[in-house]
């Protein structure tokens, strides 16, 4: 139940990519023989599929090895190409925050904008932020943590009309949630297979070419492949595995996020109809995740209940990226979550594989080792008496 963190290969993922790494092994920019034009033909192909899912055009998709790189080719791309102000989000995943830092050693200057209880920027508080001299903003579509969804398209309406380039990260929502990147105004989308049931590794930056057309300076120097932005020999088996992804991704989407939306709803009624549970993020019902749970259980570190179940359960307390660290998520301390529960919280992820009894054998392991570990702790027994206490 950590589908925020990776999903499964998509068996249909596996067959595709099969041939690729057997007997069609050919370098796809080898030009002078039949094995480079079958691997062309097939990048080729699922630059097609993934520029669909999101409404771009294949031209303007540039392989990477994920949405880490994707980040930074865009952030350090734009920076490089067209130096100046850089607005974003105290939420954004590490990918984006890191590589903001790196712009600021380097002596840029970047505005990190505050979010609301539920975890969301508004485009106001945007528009207040730009400057004459910015030239960037990136702000992630889906939260990784708690599921909420921004107006990216109200930010993209903005970032049109004082002529800002606008970065979205939209790695989290695709399997689930429609994206178009004219609809939504963006000029630059990160993307990742392994979020939507593809192979880990690969992802994909794309780079609007018209209205306007994006200027990038590459990150990573060779032999000048995807055209200048991003050289190196391209992985031929993950991008078609994250062409036929996107494939699936784009024509069972609805199907994939009322699923998870079920599932997720029948695992909060169960918990919070047997435990105190507070849920941290926006409403269910409204503008979150179809897949994404993120509560917390006072007088419950976050830690011991992970310990406690991870023979059984796959759940997390915050994103991948940081969870070797002890600190509270920075996510919910953003949104003005305290520090103790902030600590007391865990990320339940569903999707595509789930069932309702996984759901149900998962909501009573939980359920009793929240009554056991409270039932040890003596700051909730003198709570339950009445006593008020600073858990």
């Amino acid at each position: 139940m950590d589908h925020h963190s990776t999903t499964p290969l998509e068996p249909r993922v596996l067959e595709a990519m099969m041939p690729w790494l057997t007997e069609r092994f050919g370098n796809a920019a080898s030009r002078s023989h039949a094995f480079g034009w079958e691997a062309e033909e097939a990048v080729e192909r699922a630059r097609e599929q993934v520029a669909a899912l999101i409404g771009g055009s294949a031209r303007e998709v540039v392989w990477t090895s994920g949405a880490t790189e994707s980040d930074n080719l865009a952030i350090k791309g734009v920076a490089d190409a067209t130096p100046g102000h850089v607005i974003t989000t105290r939420i954004e995943h590490k990918a984006v925050l890191d590589t903001c830092k790196r712009l600021e050693r380097g002596g840029a200057e970047v505005t990190y904008l505050d979010v609301d209880a539920d975890g969301r920027v508004s485009a106001e508080a945007v528009a207040g932020a730009i400057r004459e001299d910015t030239t960037l903003i990136s702000v992630m579509w889906v939260n990784n943590e708690v599921g909420a969804v921004q107006p990216i398209a109200e930010i993209g309406q903005v970032a049109k009309a004082r002529g800002v380039l606008f970065h979205c990260d939209a790695v989290q929502g695709l399997a689930t949630l429609p994206f178009d990147v004219d609809a939504m105004g963006v000029d630059l989308v990160s993307l990742s297979a392994h979020k939507m049931y593809g192979p880990k590794g690969v992802g994909a930056l794309w780079v609007r070419r018209r209205g306007p057309r994006v200027r990038l300076v590459g990150q990573i120097d060779g032999g000048g492949h995807e055209r200048g932005m991003r050289s190196g020999t391209l992985n031929v088996p993950a991008i078609v595995g994250m062409g036929e992804a996107a494939r699936i991704a784009r024509e069972e989407r609805d199907a994939n996020a009322a699923h998870a939306r079920a599932l997720r709803d029948r695992l909060w009624a169960t918990l919070s109809g047997a435990l105190d549970a507070q849920l941290n993020g926006p409403p269910l019902d409204a503008g979150r995740h179809p897949g994404n749970l993120n509560v917390s259980f006072p007088f419950v570190e976050a830690e011991a209940l992970m310990l406690a179940l991870k023979e059984t359960v796959a759940v997390s307390s915050g994103s991948a990226c940081t969870s070797a660290s002890l600190e509270p998520s920075y996510v919910l301390r953003a949104m003005g979550v305290e520090e103790e529960r902030a600590h007391a919280s865990l990320r339940f992820g569903l999707g595509r594989i789930n069932t309702e009894a996984e759901v149900d054998a998962v909501a009573e392991r939980v359920i009793a080792e929240v009554r056991r570990l409270r039932a040890l702790n003596p700051a909730y027994r003198l709570a339950e008496r009445g006593v008020e206490v600073d858990w």
